[in-house]
């Protein structure tokens, strides 16, 4: 018998549970990464550079010399699925026009992936991309989810959080100091460039931040949600890293209800909107993970960046030591010339057209922030990492438009609190081996980056 042909309420059933079951995890993957990587596969066979950046992890730590190919067509190059833009200007329209509108995964799959789909029903635990998150949305949803959190993140919440985020940040580094002997190797991802963030987020959400570890082991598992083409083994990982977020959360948000704290989860958890309802229990975990996961995952990255580029440049630490009055504005270029997040993509809502070039409703435009941050239209010298730089606060690292980054201004703090203290406490950090980028295409950074707490002032005896 035909689907279309069962009861609904029977039907309803069906697709409830193939979508639990071992299948429907399969013909998600199937429908989605496993299609996207066959057709990746394709693409690079068939000599498209840009296919090639999302399987080279060559060209993925060191996309930079790919996106000044990519520059030479204006104004978008052929990507390897839609359009591709690396012109700020450009990418700025896309981002801001709303003939755009954010796109989602089963939106750029063929009619017959979105079959499958469709018998494999919905994700138990949507992902960062998925509806009803806030990066998987327009208007109206979209402003409705981001007016009930934005008030966490104003200039004067982040100011507050200075002071608070300082101690953690000298809290951080006493440990290192006590546990590890000046010269000897300490991973700074692990001790202290994620700790820093999820610490801060943590207490700004009411989270226990004795479960910081487990959310960085969660977030990094979930973090490659993001990207597409993925294998059938990572894709199973990064489901049960996402599963176990929800399910976390969810306990954690009935626990809230039962009994609030002053915090903003307890907040959002009896928040109603101008109409008298509030968030689906749906919405607000998708609401509260995603907060959660954005307040610690890209600032890791920027903090290791960060980290990297002074490394490689020490004639800019040195004008930091004469000048740290340029601290926040180094915090900038970094996001500038090595942003944590490297593309993002949208779909045309009507037809359009931009910079002349005609698009239709339905075609998709990848902007590659990263690409946009070196656009020599826009920045002199692009390619030269300068703490100094007057205009570096023109990037796109945040984004552009009604998705511009809520927590840019968090982000910025804690990247200029953290880089700062660091190397005024270690003024000779020095690295202790090759650092490990992350397994990850959309967010750029490191797992792991080994250095050396060398003491400012070897005593003479």
């Amino acid at each position: 018998m035909a689907q279309s042909s069962l009861p609904s309420s029977l039907s309803s059933s069906l697709a409830s549970s193939v979508a639990r079951s071992p299948l429907g995890t399969t013909l998600r993957w199937g429908a989605t990464h496993g299609l996207m990587r066959a057709a990746i596969r394709r693409r690079v066979r068939a000599g498209n550079p840009d296919a090639r950046l999302l399987l080279d992890p060559t060209m993925q730590a060191d996309p930079f010399p790919h996106y000044e190919r990519l520059r030479t067509t204006r104004p978008f190059a052929t990507g390897a699925f839609a359009r591709l833009t690396v012109h700020h200007d450009v990418a700025t329209t896309v981002l801001r026009s709303d003939d755009f509108g954010v796109t989602h995964p089963t939106q750029v799959v063929p009619a017959p992936a979105r079959a499958a789909l469709a018998l494999a029903g919905p994700t138990r635990h949507p992902g960062p991309i998925d509806p009803p998150s806030m990066l998987a949305v327009d208007a109206p949803a979209h402003p409705r989810y981001r007016k009930l959190v934005s008030r966490a993140f104003t200039a004067r919440r982040v100011a507050a959080l200075r002071e608070r985020t300082t101690e953690i940040a000298q809290e951080l580094l006493d440990d290192m100091d006590r546990d590890v002997r000046a010269g000897e190797p300490v991973d700074l991802v692990a001790r202290y460039a994620s700790l820093l963030p999820v610490t801060v987020i943590s207490e700004m959400l009411g989270v226990p931040t004795s479960m910081r570890e487990q959310f960085l082991a969660w977030g990094d598992g979930a973090a490659t949600s993001l990207d597409m083409g993925l294998t059938r083994r990572a894709h199973a990982s990064m489901e049960r890293n996402l599963a176990a977020l929800h399910d976390w959360m969810r306990d954690h948000l009935r626990r809230l209800r039962r009994e609030p704290g002053d915090d903003l989860l307890s907040s959002l958890v009896g928040e109603v909107d101008d109409d008298g309802t509030g968030l689906t229990e749906q919405e607000l975990v998708s609401t509260a993970l995603l907060v959660l996961a954005a307040g610690f995952e890209t600032t890791v990255n920027l903090i290791g960046n960060g980290t990297t580029q002074l490394f490689a440049h020490p004639e800019q630490r040195e004008r930091l030591v004469a000048e740290p009055e340029l601290w926040a504005n180094a915090v900038d270029e970094v996001l500038r010339f090595d942003p944590p997040v490297e593309r993002t993509a949208r779909r045309a809502r009507v037809d359009t057209e931009v910079a002349g070039e005609a698009l239709a409703a339905g075609d998709l435009v990848v902007t590659v922030l990263a690409g946009a941050n070196r656009d020599p239209r826009v920045f002199a010298d692009p390619h030269v990492f300068d703490v100094g730089r007057e205009n570096a606060r023109e990037h796109l690292a945040f984004s552009s438009g009604p998705h511009f980054c809520l927590g840019a201004q968090l982000a910025r703090m804690e990247g200029e609190v953290a880089l700062r203290a660091l190397f005024e406490r270690h003024p000779r950090l020095a690295p202790a081996g090759a650092p490990r980028r992350r397994p990850t295409r959309i967010l750029r950074g490191y797992t792991e980056l080994p250095v050396r707490l060398t003491p400012a002032v070897t005593a003479v005896g």
